[in-house]
């Protein structure tokens, strides 16, 4: 008995080691700030997204950067960006976790450019719309920002946080395609405590317990397996392998 159980330890401790090489290499190699100052770090315009003085044709866009501080040696934060039709200004949405501390919807919605960096983390385009396909899918966009089920509800790990609200709304819109990163911690957690879902893309399909331990299998986003909220996996389609604590890389 004793016997079977130090095998099991050493497999447990085996599958850790695995899961946490990723983020103990982008806490060595020094790509993580860990002593940011949140009232000064960066939070300037990288300059990525169209300037909605001069374009008139409406865009949607989701960025993802790394987390603030320690977490983003695991993660990454995610939002969604919308500009209507001749609208002069972008409009941000996303949660912001310590809203909740003070009784506030952490879902927040305002006026804002779309592609500021995330306290001194660049940002990454991860999909876009525009024209008549953005400007069909607004509404859909906005109704299920209405209607996520979490407004007055954050967990960090393993959810629902920014991610899982990213990836609530994506499912309402196939059309974006939307592969959520897997430092995107907090994507598997299904909404309402269901345990199968469209995955974020809207072109498979996920299994997920609570957001802990689970398995994706579509086209857009490959084969992963979740194991505590951290997601590895392969993207045949486009050449990459995913990481935890990494990300994904790979020929594309």
């Amino acid at each position: 008995m004793r016997t079977c159980g130090l095998k099991l330890l050493r497999r447990l401790c085996f599958v850790l080691s695995i899961l946490l090489f990723g983020p103990i290499l982008m806490a060595s190699c020094g790509n993580i700030q860990l002593k940011s100052d949140w009232q000064t770090a960066d939070r300037s315009s990288a300059g990525m997204a169209p300037d909605p003085a001069l374009t008139n044709e409406a865009i949607i866009q989701v960025y993802a950067a790394r987390a603030f501080n320690w977490r983003g040696i695991f993660a990454v934060h995610s939002w969604i960006s919308i500009k209507p039709k001749n609208a002069k200004h972008y409009t941000v949405h996303q949660v912001m976790g310590w809203r909740r501390y003070r009784n506030l919807p952490v879902v927040i919605s305002n006026p804002d450019a779309p592609d500021r960096s995330w306290y001194g983390a660049k940002p990454e385009l991860i999909a876009e719309l525009r024209g008549e396909t953005a400007e069909s899918a607004i509404p859909k966009l906005e109704q299920a920002i209405r209607e996520y089920p979490y407004q007055y509800n954050y967990v960090l790990w393993p959810g629902p946080n920014s991610n899982t609200f990213t990836a609530h709304v994506a499912r309402s819109v196939p059309e974006l395609k939307l592969d959520l990163p897997p430092t995107a911690i907090g994507k598997d957690y299904l909404p309402n405590g269901r345990l199968l879902a469209s995955t974020p893309s809207g072109t498979g399909f996920q299994f997920s317990i609570f957001g802990l331990i689970g398995f994706s299998l579509a086209t857009e986003e490959g084969l992963e397996l979740n194991v505590l909220g951290l997601s590895s996996g392969i993207d045949p389609l486009d050449g990459a392998i995913k990481l935890p604590g990494i990300g994904r890389f790979g020929l594309r």
